[in-house]
């Protein structure tokens, strides 16, 4: 990658810090979880997590990737069936679909709210559609009550990508609760993160919840019978997980109990950081307001999070005000969500043609500022002043 190294401010990609309480939980679980993973730590963290986010069935993973890896394995795909995903979203929400053999249909995203609406996802369902991802991008949850409407007349699956938006709702309702499964992320950059990775996936089927346990790791389960000596024939079972009469095949994908520890300490303050970055995204929004070439999404609930400060330029002169940004000003502002269908990965899979105007034009005329929720104010007030001068100069 060409360019200054010496940033001001850099897209950070660690987006909170620890408080001493969670440092010391860290600590205190390091010393007293045993084993270091499917220990209590989890129990109390999923718990903890269900209540918060209000879903009966939560499970910690070591990553949404994970997750969204076993939301594709439960989705239980048949030949020639197929799978709705936004083209402007991350790639985990969509790579993980292909490998379990669904064909990637690519939907379009408002051009106002960024994410798929029930107008963009209709034109895609077909008598092949057996599943619809819906991706909460740069913090805010999407309209999900159409979109629920619009899969529950056609018996469609629908998987909630949160990764951005954990804590969001939507008419007082937590997002990731309105779909079958509902997926979150607890990456370094992620609302909460714990230590780096980390993952939930929830699910609402009772059949589902029964072989998540067993999926996640490495199909472990009790033997079916009493056993008189704990030993005998071994430690511990092994079969194939279940599911609608079909077998599937277990992975390992679970989370450490220094994580769940972490993970369930920061749910006590989620909220709290989501309002302070909300806070100040409408602050930086608002002082800007009287720029025509610069829009941004402006929502003052708590419907989104601002988990990325993201803009779309609407002269034609992005590149100019990136490299004003860098050059001049040290600040690196990114581009993100290359549409999915231009990646040699998809091309390669025969997933390269998209009918995605609004994706295409967003995406190419888009700015994502550094929002990191530990940015100190006076880097924050640079930030904005250097932004000003860059919308002054490239009006």
């Amino acid at each position: 990658m060409t360019g200054p190294t010496d940033f001001r401010i850099r897209f950070s990609g660690k987006g909170h810090d620890y408080t001493p309480e969670e440092i010391d939980t860290v600590v205190h679980a390091m010393k007293t979880a045993e084993p270091y993973t499917q220990g209590e730590y989890q129990k109390a963290f999923e718990e903890k997590f269900g209540t918060y986010i209000g879903s009966r069935h939560s499970f910690a993973v070591n990553s949404a990737t994970s997750g969204l890896e076993l939301a594709a394995q439960l989705c239980q795909f048949r030949p020639g069936d197929e799978v709705i995903i936004p083209s402007h979203t991350f790639t985990s929400s969509a790579y993980p679909f292909a490998k379990k053999g669904a064909r990637i249909i690519w939907a379009d995203i408002d051009l106002k709210t960024r994410v798929v609406t029930a107008e963009t996802i209709r034109p895609r369902i077909s008598e092949r559609t057996r599943a619809i991802v819906v991706v909460h991008l740069y913090g805010y949850a999407a309209g999900m009550r159409e979109m629920i409407d619009l899969a529950r007349q056609r018996g469609i699956l629908v998987i909630e990508d949160v990764a951005q938006s954990m804590g969001t709702s939507v008419d007082g309702r937590k997002s990731g609760t309105f779909g079958d499964i509902g997926v979150f992320s607890l990456h370094s950059h992620k609302n909460i993160t714990t230590l780096g990775e980390g993952g939930v996936i929830t699910v609402k089927d009772p059949g589902m919840a029964a072989v998540i346990p067993m999926l996640r790791h490495n199909g472990h389960c009790p033997f079916p019978c009493e056993r008189e000596h704990y030993w005998i024939p071994a430690m511990g079972n092994v079969d194939l997980p279940v599911l609608n009469g079909s077998e599937l095949m277990p992975n390992n994908f679970c989370m450490g109990e220094v994580e769940c520890a972490l993970g369930a300490k920061l749910l006590d303050r989620l909220d709290r950081m989501n309002l302070e970055k909300r806070t100040r995204a409408l602050y930086f929004i608002d002082a800007l307001k009287e720029y025509d070439s610069i829009e941004f999404h402006r929502v003052e609930t708590d419907r989104h999070n601002y988990h990325l400060l993201a803009a779309r330029v609407t002269n034609g002169r992005r590149d100019e005000i990136m490299s004003f940004m860098a050059y001049e000003k040290k600040i690196q502002c990114v581009v993100q969500y290359y549409p999915l269908n231009r990646y040699p990965l998809y091309r390669k899979l025969g997933f390269g043609e998209a009918a995605c105007p609004n994706a295409d034009t967003f995406f190419d005329n888009m700015i994502s500022f550094p929002f990191h929720h530990w940015m100190p104010d006076d880097d924050f007030e640079y930030l904005l002043e250097s932004t000003k001068e860059a919308l002054e100069r490239f009006s």
